[in-house]
């Protein structure tokens, strides 16, 4: 028995009852009776006599020990053996960490201040300005990406020449070793070339970056000031329109018949909400690619709605289908497309791409044992997905990128596969989120394979319509933002007979909305 605990005696007849207390006893004494009776067999109707002295036992005890410890205090202020400064800065701690009025205040991060600037600016007069300047911005960044790739370009033509040249020597005065050299040497001024290039475009970008968060705060700070907002064009000179001239591949989109239909659906039993769904046969990287060209002047409408929408609780979101390494040449086009102009808001994909593999690998390795996942591998696994942000896009400012496997081109799916409870934890993602628009692939892959038969494409969507019907009742009970648009894209190319057939299934799945004609 330690110094603190005392024995507390109760007989009754001829039974005894005995426990150690603790004191200061921080128990219930109503509760610790009830125990005592239990354990002991006690008659019931002992109770209140067994509360009374278990109550005066307590009492008795408390104050003994509570005496004995205000005089050992009050010596130890008298010897000076009190160290106020830790007591001084315990309460100080505890005053920081328990009342408001005391705690630290934090100040708002550079971000932070950065993102409350943009958002004001953007909806006032000066947006055209701000959409003009990030537009010259971007022409900029353009034409060094094409001297880069010209560049890179001719050296590969060079050096194949010359690879072509040495290997019909080979037989003459050239030797393995001497094209084992050649090889070593081209590689080297390949990865030099690339390696300069590139930093000189991350040079141009993060200049940018600087200058174009310094205008916008000193726009910001001239309007406070003069309480009047910046004219459209006073950073900016203007511009003389020049004719637009499209490339090869606008001519391509142009051409190509972009098929879509539009429903409005009311999901839900007794509180129904209204959802717009949009079905259409497109290419992915057009929502995310803005069309430009170098005689353009003026900046792509696209980009009006990003900006305006960037911080605010409308958010559009993609779900872009990858494999089960981050960054990998899957991926490739998007991350070429987001690389054409800078990234004003967010870090850059490299950066972001870089930051969650490492924070993958960290998890990863920590669930080494769960045994639902492939212990020796370090990669993702079908269903898992990873999030980038992006304010440089034509239409999106959120990407899902959602790893999938070869098991999706079979026919033989259910609602249990991983992608597509990874399509449940995307929606639930984006209802946390204030992601209020989302774009999934509807066969759960964008390009056209042998073996998507029609019935092949029929099953596939009646599999996703019906799933993400569910998703979406269950979305109600989640709470957060509502998913007010939801799109399905099926691969560019696909005939208009299995269009035809799966705009006529989704009215089947869902509850489309038709409105009543009074006559």
């Amino acid at each position: 028995m330690s110094q603190n605990e005392h024995k507390f005696v109760y007989s009754h007849g001829d039974k005894s009852v005995e426990v150690d207390i603790k004191i200061p006893f921080e128990g219930s004494v109503g509760e610790l009776v009830h125990v005592l009776i239990l354990k002991n067999n006690l008659p019931i109707y002992v109770e209140k006599d067994l509360a009374e002295n278990l109550s005066q036992f307590v009492n008795d005890w408390s104050i003994k020990h509570n005496n004995e410890h205000t005089a050992s205090l009050i010596d130890d202020a008298r010897n000076d053996k009190t160290n106020i400064d830790e007591i001084t800065k315990e309460w100080e701690k505890l005053m920081r960490e328990e009342m408001a009025e005391y705690g630290e205040r934090r100040c708002a991060s550079d971000e932070e201040l950065f993102a409350t600037a943009y958002h004001k600016m953007v909806h006032s007069p000066a947006l055209e300005t701000m959409l003009q300047l990030e537009h010259m911005y971007s022409k900029t960044v353009r034409a060094k990406t094409e001297e880069k790739n010209r560049c890179i370009q001719n050296l590969s033509m060079k050096q194949t020449e010359e690879m072509n040249h040495a290997v019909d020597r080979l037989e003459q005065d050239m030797t393995e070793s001497k094209i084992n050299e050649l090889v070593a040497r081209h590689y080297e001024a390949h990865s030099l070339l690339k390696v300069k290039l590139t930093s000189e475009l991350d040079t141009i970008k993060e200049a940018q970056r600087r200058e174009y968060r310094e205008w916008l705060m000193q726009m910001l700070e001239q309007n406070q000031a003069t309480s009047s907002l910046p004219t459209p064009n006073s950073p900016l000179t203007p511009h003389t329109p020049q004719p637009a001239i499209y490339s090869s591949e606008c001519a391509r989109s142009i051409d190509t018949p972009i098929l879509e239909e539009s429903f409005t659906i009311h999901l839900g039993s007794q509180l129904k909400q209204m959802h717009n769904i949009r079905i259409l046969s497109a290419n992915v990287m057009e929502l995310c690619a803005v069309e430009d060209n170098d005689q353009s002047s003026e900046p792509k409408p696209q980009l009006l709605q990003t900006a305006l929408a960037l911080y605010s609780s409308d958010l559009s979101g993609l779900v872009l289908m990858t494999d089960n390494k981050i960054g990998s040449r899957l991926t490739q086009d998007f991350q070429e497309i987001c690389q054409r102009t800078t990234e004003f808001h967010f870090p850059h994909i490299d950066d972001q791409l870089d930051k969650i593999s490492n924070t993958a690998q960290l998890y990863l390795k920590s669930q080494k044992e769960n045994s639902n996942r492939n212990i020796n591998s370090e990669l993702l696994q079908a269903g898992d997905f990873y999030i980038t942000r992006h304010s440089n896009l034509a239409q999106v400012h959120v990407i899902f990128h959602m790893v999938s496997d070869d098991s999706l081109r079979g026919s033989d799916i259910n609602s249990r596969h991983p992608v597509v409870l990874g399509l449940r934890n995307i929606l639930k993602t984006a209802c946390s989120n204030d992601i209020t628009s989302l774009t999934i692939p509807l066969l759960l892959q964008y390009e056209m394979t042998e073996e998507m038969t029609i019935s092949w494409c029929e099953k596939r969507a009646e599999l996703v319509f019906k799933c993400v019907k569910g998703f979406m009742i269950e979305m109600a009970s989640w709470g957060g933002s509502e998913l007010k648009n939801l799109q399905f894209m099926l691969p560019q190319g696909i005939s208009s007979r299995v269009f035809q057939s799966l705009t006529e299934m989704l009215p089947r799945i869902f509850k489309v909305s038709n409105p009543k004609i009074l006559k």
